[in-house]
């Protein structure tokens, strides 16, 4: 399959790519990227000189750069591209509408244009908001976002579907709950903490630190894109997650972190909590399992001792991510707090 990849050089995206030239080797892959602040090519160093590799640069919301990068024979679009991170979405909404949708859109009228067999757009459990302990959301439930970051999201999920039914554009929507693994920028969760640790700074804790997410690694979500580029169906909607049980709030994941890492209570920092911030997100993936023949593989202890060893083994990949705007932009979110 000839696959152009979007976003390809964050951290789901070039753990896809990683994973599609290693799983089929008769595939290419083109990767299109902006190269934003998360979009690093040292995550695909390794491959750069494949020759079923091809890196690009571009923006998915400019629609001539968009049609002369796809090739003639592309046979599929795996959108990944998008800002993603939820404080930077309630500091400044805008770069995420244009990305999240406006840039979907794009990629869809593309597909239309060049009837290009497969569209497959990557989401997120966030479009569904938050959930009562005990409850999952399913494919079919109303979409309740909470922040500017997780309503762009549930734009661009909601003009997919439309072109699935307007246009007869031949998409289909993955959504997956948090994932951890190596590569992921320094401003989210667990690799903020782990490379916080290691420097030996504090890590803020939002709130009472009890939120829950539903931890999923980066290899067993890649894994369901590909089924769900191969087998999904269009215009359906697929679900990924870990569904661990017991549930882990962030506090715990915390905690283990600073175990494996031999630190002390004293490096949590508990802040005032984020505006909006969900309390607890939880998917029903019975569909992909049914459909797709999809199940996690990884247990939450495993992925988090890998990702955290991971940090600690490569420096000299984040170590030049946390200066410059990156230390601007963390000034900015916590000084208020």
């Amino acid at each position: 399959m000839k696959i152009f990849v979007t976003g390809g050089a964050g951290f789901i995206g070039s753990n896809f790519i990683h994973f599609i030239l290693r799983e089929h080797a008769e595939d290419t892959v083109v990767n299109f990227d902006k190269l934003t602040y998360a979009g690093n090519l040292a995550n695909l160093k390794d491959i750069e000189s494949d020759s079923r590799y091809r890196f690009i640069q571009g923006d998915i919301a400019d629609i001539e750069v968009v049609r002369k990068a796809i090739p003639d024979d592309c046979e599929a679009i795996v959108n990944f591209a998008a800002d993603t991170h939820v404080d930077r979405s309630i500091l400044d909404p805008e770069a995420f509408l244009r990305t999240d949708i406006f840039g979907t859109r794009v990629l869809l009228e593309v597909t239309r244009e060049k009837k290009i067999p497969r569209y497959v757009q990557i989401s997120t459990d966030e479009v569904y908001g938050d959930v009562e302990v005990g409850q999952f959301s399913k494919e079919t439930d109303c979409l309740h976002p909470s922040s500017p970051y997780a309503a762009s999201k549930a734009a661009g999920d909601l003009m997919v579907m439309a072109y699935v039914r307007t246009y007869n554009v031949p998409a289909l929507i993955t959504r997956c709950t948090n994932n951890l693994g190596p590569n992921q920028y320094p401003e989210k969760f667990i690799p903020l903490a782990v490379t916080n640790l290691i420097e030996g700074m504090p890590v803020p804790v939002y709130g009472d630190g009890l939120q829950v997410r539903d931890w999923l690694h980066v290899e067993d979500h890649c894994r369901g894109i590909d089924l769900a580029l191969r087998k999904g169906r269009v215009g359906e909607i697929y679900n990924f997650g870990a569904n661990q049980s017991p549930e882990w709030p962030n506090v715990k994941i915390l905690d283990a972190i600073l175990q494996q890492l031999g630190k002390g209570q004293d490096m949590k920092t508990f802040v005032k909590d984020r505006e909006g911030h969900d309390r607890r997100y939880a998917v029903d993936t019975t569909k992909s399992t049914t459909e797709l023949g999809w199940k996690p593989t990884w247990s939450l202890s495993e992925a988090l001792r890998q990702t955290v060893q991971w940090y600690v083994d490569h420096p000299e990949w984040w170590k030049p991510l946390k200066s410059g705007e990156f230390l601007a932009y963390y000034k900015q979110q916590y000084a208020h707090r």
